[in-house]
């Protein structure tokens, strides 16, 4: 399969990651099939792309024919079953379990020449692949929140992943307009790895009161940073956030400087997930 071939891409979850997935292949000229486990969860993520799309247009960025045509390439697809594309994109929690469980369906309903992807911010893409019959069309294609925005792209080869397969990737993530960086299959890849500490570290100097949220983020901004922590990690979720770290941590056999915060847990455990809860480390309500 060469880039010429994929006409259509599967999203298998609506979430914030999906929402922009789609919306940036759509944009891109690609037909769009969207997924997840009930028809609200999908009218919802259509919805938020129909947002994001109606403030492009009010900036100026896009015609109002341009929105129509890009939300009519998105479609909704209310059965995993059935969710067949040139090329297959997960979105969906970051649980092993889950993510195996949905590729095992995932392959036998695609063809051998549909490739299948992992958006994973943390989990080694080879674990994910081990439930497959074919892993070598097996691969993670890591996009950045908010997708519509952030141009990286990690594509990550597992241990079976062909060099063909991962051609295609790269070729498919610059149709997008993305800037495209290979990585090896470690946990966290490259980003997630390195952006690790501004978090972890960011929580232990609230944790051990050596300065308050706000001081932090603010001092972190004025050294050249567009976002401080706090307000990165409300901004990408604290769930997802958290989930990420925990993911990593347990990846690197439970090494210390990674060790997920306990304020951050709490904040997770009572709901507060940031700027989609209405309410996280700030409050936007």
């Amino acid at each position: 399969m060469g880039i010429t071939s994929i006409k259509s891409v599967g999203i298998a979850g609506a979430g914030t990651m999906g929402q922009g997935i789609a919306q940036v292949c759509a944009y891109s000229g690609y037909e769009v099939w969207l997924y997840d486990i009930n028809e609200e969860l999908i009218r919802n993520g259509i919805n938020q792309i129909d947002r994001s799309l109606q403030s492009q247009m009010e900036k100026g960025k896009i015609s109002s024919e341009n929105k129509s045509t890009i939300l009519n390439r998105i479609k909704p697809q209310p059965s995993l079953q059935s969710l067949r594309a040139d090329l297959i994109i997960e979105a969906v929690v970051e649980k092993l379990d889950i993510k195996k469980e949905l590729f095992s369906i995932l392959e036998k309903v695609n063809q051998d020449t549909s490739i299948l992807t992992t958006n994973t911010s943390s989990i080694p893409v080879t674990q994910i692949a081990s439930v497959l019959n074919n892993p070598s069309r097996f691969a993670g294609l890591h996009f950045f929140n908010p997708a519509p925005v952030m141009k990286l792209v990690e594509v990550i080869r597992g241990a079976a992943t062909t060099p063909e397969t991962i051609a295609v990737l790269k070729q498919f993530s610059e149709s997008l307009g993305k800037i495209c960086v290979e990585a090896k299959d470690s946990p966290g890849f490259i980003v997630n790895r390195v952006a690790r500490h501004y978090y972890v570290e960011a929580l232990k100097l609230v944790e051990e009161n050596v300065a308050d949220i706000q001081t932090i983020d603010q001092l972190m901004r004025s050294c050249g940073f567009k976002l401080g922590p706090f307000e990165l990690i409300d901004l990408i979720g604290v769930d997802t956030n958290f989930s990420v770290t925990t993911s990593i941590y347990n990846a690197f056999h439970q090494d210390p400087k990674f060790r997920p915060s306990r304020i951050q847990q709490q904040k997770v455990d009572a709901g507060h997930h940031g700027r989609k809860s209405g309410k996280g480390f700030y409050d936007y309500q």
